[in-house]
């Protein structure tokens, strides 16, 4: 057995973890470039006497999902003002932006000779600035993760910015943050980390070390998930929920994703659709597609087993079998009301090309085995 695993430099976890913070932004730099999602407020207590000591200048926001644009943007500034340091403090979109912005400070060129697929793909020369990442939501899991996805609106697409250099120095996750969170970004946000464990627990590259992170964070969301979301004050729950997040990402990171997320890239370049929203719609139908080619083409695949026990954890009974976690997941995206893919526009007319991007993406080398056209067309349809 060989393989690797690798995560930010430091991880802090736990309610009131926002505190340190500022402390180890002043030991790493001297001016620092605070990158923040559409809504700023969970980042006023970082705007205190012991951060501006360091220099801090006025937020950079990030209303949506990052772009080259943006990026450059960001960059842009950081640089004119003389930042050494940069916090993100938000969503999976905030912390990406900051991610790539501490990437590019330190590296000459423009963002597309670093980008896969549509770029030049060349790897980062020098190790990014020191990068602190303070997640908001519990969902993405990149305060842990070496990649930043942009998107490229011109082609219609999302792709990554990826090296090792990008794994933040510190990942701070401060469960406190994410209290109050609306409904349909508890939602979309914490079945983005339930699909990340689901899929990274189940992949061709999954290892002992993210098999525990996956078998400590699949019951964590089993369990608050629906309790963070109708009662959004719940601090248990969102403290379970922000922990699932985390081990979510230390897992994506280290062993690959999968069909689900095969989706996401192009469904995500194409339409106006929330990351989290598109894995929601997918998962059930994703997971019954792997379920049905298992048992038809591999049916030894070990694969199988860990279905098995993920709808063990899932439901809590020791009898429970692979297909009720097709069950589960289905009554769950129904009663976190979760949009189907044609509420955002998408139309069976994008169904070919649509699938044959997802054949290509690179979450589909986890997968436990390829999938047909004709099978990833049926996962899409069912979507719609």
């Amino acid at each position: 057995m060989q393989f690797e695993f690798a995560t930010a430099g430091r991880i802090i976890f736990g309610d009131g973890a926002i505190r340190q913070v500022a402390p180890a932004a002043n030991s790493l730099g001297s001016r620092a470039l605070l990158v923040t999602g559409r809504d700023s407020t969970r980042a006023d207590v970082l705007r205190s006497d012991s951060l501006t000591r360091s220099g801090t200048i006025p937020p950079f926001t990030v209303s949506g999902e990052p772009t080259l644009d943006l990026i450059a943007q960001g960059v842009r500034q950081a640089r004119e003002t003389e930042c050494d340091v940069v916090i993100a403090i938000g969503g999976g979109s905030a912390i990406d932006a900051g991610k790539a912005i501490a990437g590019l400070l330190t590296n000459p060129g423009e963002v597309l000779d670093y980008l896969e697929v549509v770029g030049k793909g060349k790897p980062l020369q020098n190790p990014a600035a020191p990068f602190i990442a303070v997640p908001t939501t519990a969902g993405t899991g990149s305060e842990v993760t070496r990649n930043a996805v942009l998107g490229v609106p011109e082609r219609r697409v999302k792709v990554s910015l990826r090296s090792p250099w990008l794994l933040p120095r510190l990942a701070v996750a401060d469960p406190e943050l994410t209290l109050g969170l609306p409904p349909a970004v508890t939602a979309r946000t914490g079945l983005d980390a339930l699909t990340q464990l689901i899929e990274a627990y189940v992949s061709t590259r999954a290892n002992p070390v993210t098999d525990g992170c996956c078998e400590q964070g699949i019951p964590l969301a089993a369990r608050s998930l629906r309790r963070a979301f109708h009662h959004g004050q719940d601090l248990d729950a969102r403290r379970d929920m922000s922990l699932a997040a985390l081990l979510s990402g230390l897992a994506l990171a280290n062993a690959g994703l999968g069909v689900i997320h095969g989706f996401a890239a192009p469904l995500g370049g194409r339409y106006r659709a929330p990351h989290g929203a598109i894995c929601a719609a997918i998962l059930p139908h994703g997971i019954e597609a792997n379920l049905l080619a298992l048992w038809s083409r591999a049916p030894q695949s070990p694969a199988l087993d860990r279905y098995q026990k993920i709808a063990a954890m899932l439901t809590g009974r020791g009898d429970a079998v692979a297909q009720d976690v097709v069950t589960w997941t289905r009554e769950i995206i129904s009663e976190l009301e979760t949009p189907s893919l044609k509420s955002y526009g998408v139309e069976e007319k994008a169904v070919p090309e649509v699938c044959a991007e997802v054949a290509r993406s690179s979450s589909m080398k986890g997968n436990p085995l390829a999938l047909t056209p004709e099978e990833l067309s049926e996962v899409l349809r069912q979507s719609l």
